[in-house]
């Protein structure tokens, strides 16, 4: 089998367009469409906060369906200023989503994101319900207090090696100590203090990310460019509970309750573990849950790439035609 069909990615598509979108306050977004100008308008939400786009995340969809809508959250991937915090929370995200719809002029989308992705498409979605078709969700992540924690500290149960790195590299501190540290440092203007702790902080993310172990560099143009924005922008809204009311994303879902939802969840990711997704699942009555066995929390793990193009192929199929 194909390594394309074999992770269930569609084959690599170039967008059709693409710009940047001055959504105030200083900051324009990155966004590009791909697949069907006519077809079922998609927005991918991506991780971290910080993480950025890449192009394998146009292949979840199938192209003859869908119009693919990829952006960069502020500060993130081809976003401008780069790594910025300024006016950076998750209600300005939220407003960005909302402005590059209407600017795009579509009625609706379906909202699909994995991770902290997971986190602002449900932001997005209980303040524009009406606006949704649906929602596909990965690896999911609801911004509560012990979560960050699980992710500071609690990870060390399962992968003693990395987090002892992560933590040492702040002196061995745990606990809010070790954020604080972390936050001095990455917020450091001297990119002899915060490129190194974004490396750290990165490779941490990175190393724990998947079932099986993968190599993860130690440095590099194209890899400091995106561990500094993810390490940067994740412990800036780490720092502040994501911008979110403990269990504010649970409290606030009867608007989408009557709208469909996939999760797709790795059953051993140790990032986002599986009780999140399925305490969401429980609450969200018209959502299914898709369990896959052999993953852990990345969205390029074949078998999670596998079951997100499954999902967008089950709605395409059960969605309105465009």
């Amino acid at each position: 089998m194909d390594s394309a069909r074999d992770t269930g990615l569609y084959p690599t598509i170039t967008p059709y367009a693409s710009s940047m979108l001055d959504v105030g306050d200083g900051h324009s977004i990155y966004y590009e469409l791909s697949g069907h100008p006519g077809g079922i308008p998609v927005i991918f939400v991506h991780g971290g906060p910080g993480a950025g786009t890449v192009a394998t995340q146009r292949r979840y969809f199938d192209p003859d369906k869908y119009c693919i809508v990829l952006f960069d959250q502020r500060g993130a991937g081809r976003s401008t200023p780069y790594a910025s915090l300024e006016n950076n929370t998750t209600d300005h995200l939220v407003a960005d989503m909302e402005k590059l719809r209407e600017h795009l002029g579509f009625a609706k989308w379906l909202v699909v994101g994995g991770s902290w992705g997971a986190t602002l498409a449900l932001a997005y979605g209980t303040r524009h319900a009406e606006r949704c078709l649906g929602f596909i969700l990965r690896g999911v992540f609801l911004g509560t207090k012990p979560e960050v924690d699980w992710f500071l500290n609690g990870m060390a149960g399962f992968f003693p090696e990395h987090h002892g790195a992560f933590a040492q590299h702040v002196g061995g501190l745990s606990g809010t100590a070790l954020l604080d540290a972390y936050c001095e440092r990455l917020f450091s203007p001297d990119a002899t203090v915060h490129l190194p702790a974004a490396r750290a902080w990165a490779r941490y993310e990175s190393l724990c990310s998947t079932l099986l172990p993968h190599a993860v560099p130690t440095g590099g143009k194209a890899f400091d460019h995106y561990a500094l924005t993810l390490a940067r922008i994740e412990a800036h809204y780490f720092k502040h509970d994501l911008f979110l009311q403990e269990n504010e994303l649970i409290n606030r879902l009867d608007d989408v309750r009557p709208l469909p939802a996939i999760i797709v969840q790795g059953r051993y990711d140790v990032i986002c573990p599986m009780q999140t997704a399925h305490t969401l699942h429980l609450a969200w009555p018209n959502s299914e849950l898709v369990v896959v066995a052999d993953a852990g929390h990345s969205g390029m793990e074949p078998g999670i790439s596998r079951a997100l193009s499954r999902a967008a192929d089950a709605m395409a199929h059960d969605l309105p035609t465009f």
